[in-house]
This record gives structure tokens, C-alpha cells and sequence, in this order.
């Protein structure tokens, strides 16, 4: 506890560093940086507080006036050049969507009303901590950036694969940033948030909690880009044609399913292959397994308190559960072609959430509008200057005509001599397009202008107890012990405590069983009764779904039975998956019918953790095979992860020298490869895990 203590002294305690002998003078650390207890602004004037916006009243709009929000959100904004300080790694690809259902009725935005156009789109996903060089598969929030290229504009859905956020206030952004990123005195650790400053921060921020569950549960590991959900997180307003307003949250629903990574996978990946998610994103589009999601909206009557049965719209860490008002499906995107360039489209793509068409307007959200003003002015240093959105990949498909000249990075070759508004020179052009153009919806605000958070915010728990308890057993367990993982890597005693209490006001199963991994007696807390859980928020399926994408490799060797290997390559791959050939060497095998089996990948390249189901061909390779002590730890391994595993004829022979039990729940067994193997195959690979696998028959680990 003494050496935690020591880490992060208090200002008041804090003395200036000694000049070690050659140490240059300028290396140390001027006496006007970092000076006496109290926060101030850049130009040294004490700041009252740096948790709430500058607004309107408790729930009206942040005001520009606010000079410390501006300061703090624009500082923050260039502290990296030019590498994105927020979801630097990333990955993307060109699509189209398409409207399946016109709600003509709630918006007048011609992208959502007619549903004969095909509106290309560019879509970004990205990890929020690592750097461009991190790993893909950390545990970490996932951004799902999605640009419309719309008739009448871009439209940028900024959103990530989940629905809440940690913090209410988008001045505490840089906070929750600093805090996650590596230590600022040692520069580690990368994409990881299970180190002191960020629980630190956490455990003081009660607000998080229900963010905390959803970042500890399997959300935070998705097993591709394809399996995500996404979200907008923020609460949005649509205006029709009769400016009638209606509030909305996006959603986008991923067609192939919902699946995870388990932690151990997870953790390989990161060595074995940590482009594991750019990698699988880019050749299921070479494939022409096309990834696709379908966009739905939650819809909620404008009302003057901008409540929904008692969730507060405009808290950014609240959802509303899909029981209490259900997702209608209206369209989908489809992502159908890789960038040609990596930097010119994955890396420039500049994003803007106050990027919206006709027809879609923004709420109070005080994160949102913090959003709205930091993404705009990222793009000035990220991206060189005022003209970013002249770069390719930024350009809209729709005219474009402003009165804007100069500056870096200028494109365009403007002609006439009247780059302003009124002008009788250029005959009035471009002039202003009136009730035909973008109008923000009149509404009256009233009220003091105060540093405050509205009382509907203050409840910062019953929604976690609501995560909690929609999740399976499974589910809980992993929330468990990723909780214990990430509280065991911090040193500071007192934040593991913290910690503790905040859980145990969330749930008493949970506090208790993180606070005996860490060797702690549990808190007394007073967690929320009588919650309804949302069946919506598990990710585990009720039924067995597609296998489209999912990866089987196939293990095989010399004397493999031919003719099986194809049937059962051949059934797989009408179902959608992708089937890889592993044998103990590279370019190919012999089969028992004199052919010839391209080997996709050798035993030395590949491992278990980078399918999502391995089968054991039967015929005279699977003698050899069952000896091989590379086989049994894959097989293993994938026995342990809950993975399907297959195995037919000799095969059998390959489960028992591993110790397999043939009849566990997930192992597909048969004498011959038969349809009715290939189908039980398919079926059970479409569940993606096994969670009532007893663990106690599993064979060899890694």
C-alpha cells in the first residue's frame, strides 16, 4: 500500500525534481508548470468545477461561453500528432445501405424516406485505448463509425458496439482518457486498462459502473467485426416535413450473429495474430462474404422532460431496454469492398457526429454536444488545417458551394470574385436555400447558467444491477473474473476497496466473488430491488444461427479420407464458413484415393484460437495424428474454449488418445462423414460456444 501511495503524490507534497549532474536545465520541469493544489485554466484562473458543463438550467443546452470546456476539450484534442488520440487502431471498408422501410412519417432526411437509393457508405471500427500499434483483440470499447454518403450530405453515425458510456459529461473526457491510457511516467500499459490510474478513476466516478459491466462482460472481446452490435449511444431527434419532432437512439444489428472471443483466445490472439480482426474483415470481403448489419431505431415521444418510463434520454450512461420499447428494423448496410489505401481512406477518414442530414437534429446530451465541437476540431492538427473535408475519402457525393477560401491543405481552385454572402457581383451565389435547407427545430430554453448535473442523472447503479442480471451464468462468471483480472493488476489497495463498494451496490453475488479472487472481505452494499432484466442484453443465442464467416479448420494428414474431406469441405462451405486444411507440413497431402489436398496452412503457422471450430478427418492419417502432441493441445484447447469440435471414422480414435469425451456437449461424431454429420456439424458450430461442456473431461492444455 506504501509503495501505491508513493506513486501518485499529492501536489502539496510533491517537490520539483534535483538537476542530476549532466541533466540539461530545460529538462526539468519550470516552476510555474504544475504549481500549487488548486486546478486552474491555462491562463491561471482557478476553475469552480471540471465534472459539469456550463448549460442552461440542470438539462438545457451547454453554452459556448463556457471557456474552461472549450480550453480543456481543445487541449485535449491535440495532444497527439497526427495519430488519432482516441481509436488510433482501426480498420474499415466501402459499402452501400439500403432502406428496407421508409419512416416518412418521423423524418423528412431523404435517406431515410426513399427506398429506392443506394447510398454508399464508409465504415471505420477501431479499439478506443491502444495505439495504431496495439493489438485487435484487447479487451476495449469498440468504435463502429458509420459515413453516409447521402444526397444531400454526409451523415456520420459516430457510434461504438456499446449502447452506454462512462462518463454523463463530455468534459470528463480527457479525465477518462488520461486515466485509461498508459502511465504518463513509464509509457505502459498498452491497450490495457488494468493498471492504477484508470480504476483510480473509475472507482471515483460512480457514473461508470454500468459502462464498467458492459467493458467487463464478453461485449468488450468481440470475435470479429462482423459479430458486433452497434450503437449511437446518444439519444438523437427527428424532424418530418411538418417539423413534428420524435427522439430516437440507432441501432445496428450484425446479420450473422452475435460471438465472442474467451479471455485466453483473446490474450493468444494478441501474440499470435494481433491484426486478428483487420485481417478477418478484409478477407471475408475478398471472399465475397460480404459483412452486414441491419440499422434499427428505438423511438420516444419528445416530451418537454425527455423521460422514457423513467430513463432519463439525455444520460449517456442509461439505455432503454428493447423490452420496454423494441428495435424496428429499417434498412441495411452491407460493406462490400476493401480500401485501396490504408492511409488515404482508413487512416484520413475524419468523422464528425455534428455531421447529420435534413431531418435528423441533436438533443441536449451534454456529452453529445461535447462531441460535437471536439470531433471538428480534432480534424485542425490530426488533419493539417480547415480543409480536411476536401481529402478524397472526406469529400460528400452531394454539391457542395461555400463561401469558405485558403487556408492548408486547399483542393479546390475556387473562380469569381464574390466568396461572400450577400453579393450582387456573383448574381447572390451561393445563396441560402431557406425552408429547403438544414433548420435546427425552434425550442425554447430558459434557466440560470450553472455547473450542475439534472437529478434524473444521479442514479448510477440500477441499470449495472439490470446488465447483471440479464446475463447467464456463463456470462456472470466471465464478468467475474474479469473484474478480478483488471482489479489484481492495480497496487493501490485503497482502489481495489473502493471498487468493492461500487460493485457491491450492483450486485452482492458479484462484489463477492471479485472481492475472494482478490483476497478481500466483501462490502456490505445496497444494491437496487426488484429489477427487470433484459433478455435483449445476453449475448448468448437462443437457437443455432448461421455459420456465414465462421472459420473451420480441418485437421488432416497423408492417407486422409478423400472423398470425406470434400464432402464435409463442401457442406461447410455452402453453409457460409470457410474451411481451412491444417496437416503436420506444408503444400499437400496425399489422399487415400491417390489425390492430391492442398494444405492450407502447416501446424507451425496456425493455431486452435484462429478457428471458431476444428474437425479431425477420418481415414489412415488419423493413426499418426494421435500421436501428434501439436494435435492434442489444439484439441484441447478448443475443448476448453467451448468450441465445436468434429471428428469422423478414424478420427474417433484422435478424440479418445487426446481424452476427449466423444459424447460432451459440442463434439460431432460419426462413422462415416454422412449428411447427417455435416448437418449436426453446421448446427452445432451455429451455437459458437458450448457453455454446459463439463471442463473435467477436457484433455491436454496448452
Amino acid at each position: 500500500m506504501a509503495r501505491a501511495q508513493s506513486r501518485i503524490p499529492s501536489s502539496r507534497n510533491r517537490r520539483k525534481p534535483a538537476i542530476s549532474a549532466g541533466a540539461p536545465e530545460e529538462m526539468v520541469a519550470p516552476e510555474w508548470a504544475q504549481c500549487g493544489d488548486v486546478l486552474t485554466t491555462a491562463s491561471g484562473v482557478p476553475v469552480d468545477d471540471t465534472d459539469n458543463s456550463l448549460r442552461i438550467g440542470d438539462r438545457g443546452p451547454t453554452l459556448l461561453d463556457d471557456f474552461h470546456l472549450r480550453e480543456k476539450i481543445m487541449h485535449f484534442d491535440h495532444e497527439r500528432i497526427p495519430e488519432r488520440v482516441v481509436h488510433a487502431r482501426g480498420a474499415a471498408a466501402h459499402g452501400t445501405f439500403q432502406l428496407t422501410q421508409s419512416i416518412e412519417s418521423l423524418t423528412c432526411a431523404p435517406i431515410l424516406c426513399d427506398t429506392t437509393v443506394d447510398t454508399p457508405t464508409f465504415v471505420r471500427f477501431s479499439t478506443v485505448a491502444g495505439s495504431r500499434g496495439s493489438a485487435d483483440t484487447a479487451r476495449d470499447v469498440r468504435g463502429f463509425a458509420v459515413r453516409f454518403y447521402t444526397q444531400e450530405g454526409n451523415w456520420d453515425l459516430v457510434g461504438n458496439n456499446m449502447p452506454v458510456f462512462f462518463i454523463q459529461d463530455g468534459i470528463k473526457f480527457p479525465d477518462l482518457i488520461h486515466a485509461a491510457k498508459p502511465e504518463p511516467d513509464r509509457e505502459i500499459p498498452q491497450a490495457q486498462t488494468a493498471h492504477d490510474t484508470f480504476w483510480d478513476f473509475a472507482s471515483l466516478t460512480p457514473e461508470s459502473t454500468h459502462m464498467l459491466m458492459w467493458i467487463m462482460s464478453d461485449r468488450a472481446i468481440p470475435r470479429s467485426y462482423r459479430n458486433m452490435e452497434g450503437f449511437g449511444v446518444h439519444t438523437f431527434r427527428l424532424v418530418n416535413s411538418r417539423g413534428r419532432t420524435t427522439l430516437v437512439k440507432f441501432h445496428w444489428k450484425p446479420v450473422v450473429g452475435l460471438a465472442s472471443l474467451v479471455w485466453e483466445e483473446s490474450q493468444k490472439l494478441g501474440g499470435i495474430d494481433p491484426d486478428f480482426h483487420r485481417r478477418d474483415l478484409w478477407e471475408s470481403i475478398e471472399s465475397g462474404a460480404c459483412p452486414a448489419w441491419d440499422l434499427g431505431i428505438q423511438t420516444f415521444p419528445d416530451t418537454d422532460d425527455q423521460m422514457f418510463e423513467g430513463i432519463d434520454l439525455l444520460d449517456a450512461t442509461k439505455l432503454v431496454p428493447e423490452e420496454l420499447a423494441p428495435v424496428e428494423i429499417i434498412g441495411r448496410l452491407t460493406l462490400n469492398r476493401n480500401p485501396t489505401n490504408y492511409f488515404s481512406e482508413t487512416e484520413q477518414v475524419a468523422f464528425c457526429t455534428a455531421h447529420v442530414p435534413r431531418g435528423i437534429d441533436f438533443t441536449d446530451d451534454p456529452l453529445l454536444q461535447a462531441r460535437n465541437f471536439s470531433y471538428l476540431d480534432t480534424q485542425l492538427t490530426r488533419l493539417g488545417g480547415p480543409n480536411f473535408d476536401q481529402l478524397p475519402i472526406n469529400r460528400a457525393h452531394s454539391p457542395v458551394n461555400t463561401t469558405q477560401r485558403d487556408g492548408f491543405g486547399q483542393q479546390a481552385v475556387p473562380e469569381g470574385t464574390t466568396p461572400y454572402n450577400p453579393n450582387s457581383l456573383g448574381g447572390g451565389c451561393p445563396f441560402p436555400a431557406g425552408k429547403q435547407g438544414y433548420v435546427h427545430v425552434p425550442r425554447s430554453v430558459s434557466g440560470e447558467r450553472v455547473r450542475v448535473r439534472a437529478k434524473s442523472f444521479s442514479d448510477h447503479y440500477s441499470q449495472a444491477t439490470m446488465f447483471w442480471e440479464s446475463m447467464s451464468e456463463p456470462e456472470q462468471e466471465h464478468i467475474v473474473s474479469a473484474f478480478s483480472f483488471e482489479l489484481g493488476k492495480c497496487l493501490s489497495e485503497e482502489i481495489r476497496d473502493r471498487m468493492l463498494v461500487n460493485l457491491a451496490n450492483v450486485d452482492e453475488t458479484l462484489s463477492s466473488g471479485v472481492a475472494a479472487s482478490l483476497g478481500k472481505p466483501a462490502p456490505k452494499g445496497k444494491p437496487a430491488r426488484h429489477i427487470e432484466p433484459s433478455p435483449a442484453l445476453s449475448m448468448l443465442p437462443t437457437e443455432s444461427g448461421p455459420i456465414d464467416g465462421r472459420v473451420v479448420g480441418i485437421f488432416a494428414g497423408d492417407g486422409v479420407d478423400a472423398s470425406g474431406l470434400l464432402s464435409v469441405s463442401r457442406a461447410l462451405e455452402r453453409g457460409g464458413a470457410h474451411v481451412v486444411v491444417i496437416a503436420s507440413r506444408g503444400g499437400s497431402i496425399d489422399g487415400d484415393d491417390g489425390s492430391s489436398i492442398e494444405v492450407t496452412k502447416s501446424a507451425l503457422t496456425t493455431q486452435s484460437v484462429e478457428y471458431d471450430a476444428v474437425v479431425v478427418a477420418g481415414g489412415a492419417s488419423a493413426h499418426d495424428q494421435s500421436r501428434d502432441p501439436y494435435l492434442a493441445v489444439n484439441l484441447g484447447e478448443a475443448f476448453r474454449h467451448y468450441k465445436t469440435i468434429g471428428a469422423w471414422g478414424a478420427g474417433l480414435d484422435v478424440l479418445t488418445a487426446c481424452s476427449l469425451a466423444r459424447d460432451a456437449p459440442g463434439v460431432v461424431t460419426g462413422p462415416t462423414p454422412s449428411r447427417a454429420f455435416s448437418k449436426s456439424l453446421i448446427e452445432a458450430i451455429g451455437w459458437h460456444r458450448h457453455w454446459d461442456r463439463p471442463m473435467a473431461t477436457s484433455g491436454p492444455s496448452a
